[in-house]
């Protein structure tokens, strides 16, 4: 892996940070001595992660609770690194959604909720940040896309769509960014161990055991370091990366037997 590249003193924009892997985010930067500005829907929860960061490591953090989905909130974003006097250095645009469900049972809000936070939010934040950094030559953007984005199975139309857009647009901001310094890195984790797809808790650890989920801890901690050394994407573990083949190579039968077995039954939801 080479030698870690030093962060501290730097400061991070994370979104979707009040819990799963964007908490784990902040607490990965924040162990590394990086401040953080904090973004979330959920005030609340938000503000006890905050203060939970700040008591366990000892860097200054800041929050904003914020819907991303809404047409302002670059504005408000750039507003609030005015008001507390910070430049970012670091950008991580993890908030997402997630649903099982078939496009004509998704209710339409939902489905703008899918379009602006993968599709509009990630867009309009990694173009504010890019136009930010660029003068300075330097600084890092890590976009989350998922497995997922190989993935044209039924029930996942809208996450898998959505994530797919995020990951060439990342990957084409990386190049256009390249000749001015400033990382732009997109990870596709397959099934990492949140609350994101409803899975009870020990079957989660079942499948962090045989290596089918991996932790957020683990996924963190790598997805940071590759976003430092300038990566273009990053797709954790090796059952994930043959699993991109396998997919793609599925039958339309096996595919079905998704839909009639978990999807039209309601098992995954």
């Amino acid at each position: 892996m080479g030698r870690r590249i030093d962060i501290s003193g730097s400061c991070a924009i994370v979104t979707g940070a009040a819990g799963g892997i964007g908490l784990q985010f902040a607490r990965e930067l924040a162990k590394r001595k990086c401040s953080l500005m904090l973004l979330d829907i959920n005030a609340e929860k938000l503000e006890e992660t905050a203060e939970m960061l700040t008591r366990h490591f000892g860097v200054t953090v800041h929050h904003l609770a914020i819907d991303l989905t809404l047409p302002d909130a670059v504005e408000r974003i750039e507003a609030a690194c005015s008001e507390f006097g910070i430049e970012p250095d670091i950008l991580i645009n993890n908030a997402g959604i997630f649903a099982f469900r078939p496009v004509t049972d998704i209710d339409e809000r939902k489905i703008e909720a899918f379009i602006s936070l993968h599709v509009a939010a990630v867009t309009s934040l990694s173009r504010w940040f890019a136009i930010r950094r660029k003068p300075s030559g330097s600084g890092w953007i890590l976009n989350m896309s998922s497995m997922s984005c190989w993935m044209p199975m039924p029930g996942l139309a809208m996450y898998a769509a959505t994530k797919a857009y995020i990951r060439v647009f990342s990957r084409s901001l990386h190049y256009e960014m390249k000749d001015y310094g400033v990382g732009v890195t997109v990870a596709c984790p397959g099934g990492i161990s949140t609350d994101l797809f409803g899975l009870p808790e020990n079957l989660k650890r079942l499948a962090v055991n045989i290596k089918v989920l991996d932790t957020p801890e683990n996924f963190v901690r790598n997805a940071v370091d590759r976003m430092l050394r300038g990566k273009k994407q990053y797709i954790n573990g090796w059952i994930n990366r043959l699993s991109i083949l396998f997919v793609g190579m599925m039958p339309t039968s096996v595919r079905m037997m998704v839909k009639h077995r978990l999807l039209d039954k309601g098992i995954i939801r």
